[in-house]
């Protein structure tokens, strides 16, 4: 009979995913991972066979939190471009303490590794590709139930929607004043809601 595996995978990816987060790619040491997940080399290369595929995991792992903060954001909203406006307030609600205060790691990760690691470099760029999609999808659910006008390019819009994600990201990471972040979070908010009225008006 198979031994059980002698750790919590579940708590170890959570805990590399705050390393990874934190330091990057390329300055987490083999040192720092035993450190915060508590395992020997050896074992923690039998259980995520190298770093590289132990930080996929993990970004993975962030990707798909994000992704369900966001589904979770629109299906808690009055409508598409409410859920689009609350997003970006949202980031102004976040606790002293939340890590989420980091810049975007997919943003992090792509800077890190572009030109050094490949095969995280693209999966950062395909996940960074499915979240302009997610964005993309809810200005068109928008456009669906007549709140935006059909003449807007969706995919356009979803740019500069995650242009706007990843410099508040940024001014979180850069600790702005928390005022000033609440009116530039305030003002993106806005600009999203303003399209309906204009349009509808």
């Amino acid at each position: 009979m198979a031994r059980a595996a002698p750790y919590d995978r579940e708590a170890a990816l959570e805990s590399a995913l705050a390393l990874f987060w934190e330091k990057g790619f390329h300055a987490t040491s083999l040192k720092d991972l035993e450190k915060t997940l508590s395992m020997k080399p050896g074992s923690i290369y039998a259980a995520f066979s190298s770093k590289e595929n132990l930080y996929l995991l993990a970004l993975e792992r962030y990707f798909n939190a994000s992704r369900a903060r966001m589904r979770d954001i629109m299906d808690k909203a009055e409508s598409p471009l409410a859920a689009l406006a609350d997003y970006l307030r949202s980031f102004a609600r976040l606790a002293p303490g939340d890590r989420a205060r980091q810049a975007c790691m997919l943003t992090k990760t792509l800077v890190d590794t572009r030109s050094t690691e490949p095969a995280i470099a693209a999966a950062t760029q395909e996940y960074l590709t499915e979240m302009h999609n997610e964005f993309a999808a809810a200005f068109r659910a928008a456009q669906s139930c007549k709140e935006l006008s059909n003449a807007l390019d969706a995919n356009r819009l979803a740019r500069r929607f995650q242009a706007n994600v990843t410099a508040l990201r940024l001014a979180l990471h850069q600790e702005m004043e928390a005022a000033a972040f609440e009116e530039l979070a305030e003002d993106m908010a806005r600009e999203i809601e303003d399209m309906r009225q204009a349009e509808m008006s």
